[in-house]
């Protein structure tokens, strides 16, 4: 076994937690929460990966109130779904990996026809809603400075909640155009008050809220960011202003951060790249009128990029050099043996993964025992991440190929 991977399947530690490894599941929304409620083939899911010797897995999109969820069947995080987070977290403990919980709000990106406080999504400023266009919804309004304060405390009352409950970790996203990247994003904040101009007027509603959620949990309990390196987008965030951002969380004392790229609502492509999303997209269309406008308007959107492996190291180097005490988390594109050691080699921490987990759940147990012959057999078709609509949710059509034929347009 090389020494690099070696030290990426060691036990390392953040914040204090042991991890068995270096090797992070990363978090992804998995159609498996009807109504809002962990079902067991959310658990299964995530129990696959576990037993397969991940370090932790992180559990996707838990929206710090029932407004801030995408649509009404992510999940809830509140006292209506105890026994079932208590049951997830109980199984995959028991696996021997720890389970983070990822903590979103999605700002006016929304197409949740059964808002509960609002009567409308709400994001920095003034904003048309894409995603909601398909409900109804086009439009989004401006949070007023009470909604500002209510929106803080969702991530205080969230986080302690779930810590209670004995999740080991927290993810707060910052990133891909969600709540808190609305407030970073030049493209989506228009605000002239003390929130909006400067990236550190931007900044301060994000910074409020990993504060809120450092004074929940305590300071020996880990926090990781995700945040993007770039919107991929004209008028959006850029490198410059997100090394600020990565400066930022870093001196306020966040254990890790987490580098992606791009948008769900824009451009997801950057975070993925290879096949486009739009046959899975228009197949999964709620309705006739939705899927004749995506037939015209996705293909434009989403466009296959070509895939590479390892295609944001780069810049995750530039970000590793401008950070001084958070550990940092590779993701994107690391999905053979040669991969994991060249990440290592760069000095990086941890290494999240979510597409090559998907399709071989026992990756990391895999490359242990295979080591330089491991080879994974994703192939970056990115069905996987329009499966979310489909019955059962996110799955892999490689693993089941009879599945192939539900994604044709």
């Amino acid at each position: 076994m090389s020494p690099e991977l070696e030290k990426a399947l060691a036990p390392a530690k953040l914040n204090g937690l042991e991890l068995r490894n270096r090797i992070i599941r990363a978090a992804t929304f998995e159609g498996k929460t009807p109504r809002g409620i962990p079902t067991p083939e959310l658990i299964d899911f995530h129990r696959a990966p576990c037993e397969g010797g991940v370090a932790m897995t992180t559990i996707g999109y838990c929206a710090t109130e029932p407004d801030g969820r995408i649509h009404e069947d992510m999940i809830l995080v509140n006292e209506s779904v105890r026994p079932q987070l208590s049951t997830l977290l109980e199984t995959l403990q028991a696996t021997g990996a720890k389970v983070s919980g990822q903590l979103g709000h999605c700002g006016h990106f929304s197409k949740n026809k059964k808002l509960q406080r609002l009567k409308r999504p709400l994001g920095p400023s003034r904003h048309f809603n894409n995603l909601g266009l398909m409900v109804g919804r086009p439009f989004a309004g401006a949070m007023s400075e009470k909604d500002i304060e209510l929106f803080v405390q969702s991530y205080f009352d969230t986080a302690a909640f779930m810590k209670e409950l004995g999740f080991d970790a927290l993810e707060i996203h910052f990133g891909h155009g969600y709540g808190l990247s609305q407030f970073i994003s030049p493209l989506t904040n228009r605000r002239s008050d003390k929130y909006g101009g400067s990236i550190e007027n931007r900044m301060r509603v994000p910074l409020r809220c990993y504060e809120a959620v450092r004074k929940a949990v305590g300071e020996d309990f880990p926090i990781l960011g995700k945040q993007s390196m770039f919107d991929g987008v004209r008028g959006g965030l850029k490198e410059p202003e997100a090394l600020i951002v990565a400066q930022m969380l870093d001196q306020a004392g966040i254990d890790a951060l987490i580098t992606s790229a791009g948008t769900s609502s824009y451009n997801p492509m950057p975070m993925v790249r290879g096949k486009s999303l739009a046959p899975g997209i228009i197949k999964t269309a709620p309705n006739a009128v939705a899927k004749t406008f995506l037939k015209y308007l996705a293909p434009k959107m989403f466009r296959d990029v070509p895939y590479k492996e390892l295609y944001l190291l780069d810049g995750h180097k530039r970000f590793r050099d401008n950070v001084k005490n958070a550990k940092m988390v590779y993701i994107g594109g690391c999905h053979t043996t040669e991969s994991v050691e060249e990440v290592m080699r760069a000095g990086v921490d941890f290494i999240q993964i979510a597409r090559a987990l998907i399709k071989d759940p026992n990756m990391v147990n895999n490359m242990r025992s295979q080591q330089g012959e491991y080879r994974n057999g994703c192939t970056h078709c990115n069905y996987c991440l329009t499966s979310i609509d489909l019955p059962g949710g996110v799955h892999c059509e490689l693993n089941d190929p009879k599945g192939l034929a539900a994604i044709d347009v």
